[in-house]
């Protein structure tokens, strides 16, 4: 590997990526820029290598999968600072760059007195990657916090402020998910509150505070200490079994198919859509129900605590995880009539 150091960047050509994906695949890049100040996006706009649509920019690899090496370079963000903007007796306002760790983001939230990502926690990747995905877990979407995202326009090569609006937030998509090659995430402001309000009606929070002994008024830092629990019981460690966590996104289907399922199989869980007109269903229960937790092909395989993760044993290839994965797609299609999606984005290959 040869290496280029330049003010605000890094190039690594030949560069291993197996460090960089929390599946822990093996894969490589042409060519791999690390970004330590925003400032040089234009100078580096203009290289030839990062114009190319192929181009991947990686977080902390912990929401895609490497099916093959990236045809193009990859870039990512080694910014880390996080300022309090503004803040008031009842809000506050915090910037946070796209190379800073979303669980320490989380963390320093909760330290500064401030709640509305406490059920995020433990979430893997960085604050950058949050909007792309509109990361969700227990109730709550990070889109609900988010006040404006900073990027820089490839289109343009100026760098835009988007409003929520803008972002065209949906379940796990944006307009950054939905225009990959447009725009490289930089910053993400967040509107925090001081003033406490619990989100605890999805299933299994208030009865994990409850055997924590938290029976009335938790604080944001309780009910974030009860989703780490419910997550390290229910998630494989990345750093000891590779994974990416939840492997497919529960699906929408309309409220008449929905209620057709549900008549012939009561025990599945099925939760409002919130459009009026649509379902979401548990992709669990929909996998575990064909046979698939705990099952193994080789080193690629699938939790045997939680049927929506894959994981890698040890030497399994991207192309073996995505077999595997279009494998249980296929079962879950022909015994429920229901079509589920990867969460995690495709590098090298398509669904």
């Amino acid at each position: 590997m040869s290496h280029i150091q330049a003010p605000g960047y890094r190039i690594t050509e030949n560069a291993r990526l197996d460090a960089r994906n929390t599946f822990g695949v093996r894969a490589r890049a042409p060519m791999l820029v690390e970004v330590t100040d925003t400032a040089a996006l234009p100078e580096l706009a203009g290289y030839a290598m990062l114009r190319d649509p192929a181009l991947l920019v990686l977080g902390g690899g912990s929401n895609l999968l490497l099916a093959a090496d990236p045809p193009g370079a990859v870039l990512t963000f080694n910014t880390c600072g996080i300022s309090l903007l503004d803040a008031s007796d009842r809000q506050a306002l915090v910037r946070a760059e796209a190379g800073v760790v979303w669980h320490d983001f989380v963390l320093w939230t909760l330290g500064h007195g401030l709640s509305g990502l406490e059920n995020l926690a433990l979430i893997p990747g960085t604050v950058g990657a949050a909007p792309i995905q509109n990361i969700g877990a227990y109730g709550v979407e990070v889109c609900e916090c988010v006040h404006a995202v900073e990027a820089f326009d490839r289109h343009t090569g100026r760098f835009v402020r988007l409003s929520p609006a803008d972002c065209a937030f949906a379940y796990r998509d944006s307009v950054f998910k939905q225009q990959p090659d447009r725009y490289w995430v930089t910053a993400v402001e967040f509107s925090l509150s001081r003033q406490f309000q619990p989100r605890l009606d999805y299933a299994g929070l208030a009865a994990e505070l409850q055997a924590m002994g938290v029976t009335d008024s938790p604080r944001p830092a309780q009910v974030a200490e009860a989703v780490i629990r419910i997550r390290r019981r229910k998630l494989p460690d990345p750093a000891v079994l590779g994974n990416a966590g939840s492997f497919f996104k529960n699906p929408l289907v309309p409220q008449a198919q929905a209620e057709a399922l549900r008549a012939e199989h009561p025990a599945l869980p099925v939760y409002p859509a919130g459009d009026g007109v649509r379902c979401k269903l548990s992709a669990a229960w929909l996998i575990e129900q064909c046979g698939w937790k705990g099952h193994r092909d080789g080193d690629a395989g699938v939790s045997a605590q939680h049927a929506l993760v894959l994981v890698n044993h040890g030497n399994a290839s991207g192309a073996d995880l995505l077999a595997l994965a279009r494998r249980i797609a296929a079962s879950v299609q022909a015994r429920f009539g229901v079509a589920i999606e990867p969460e995690p984005r495709l590098v090298g290959a398509t669904w």
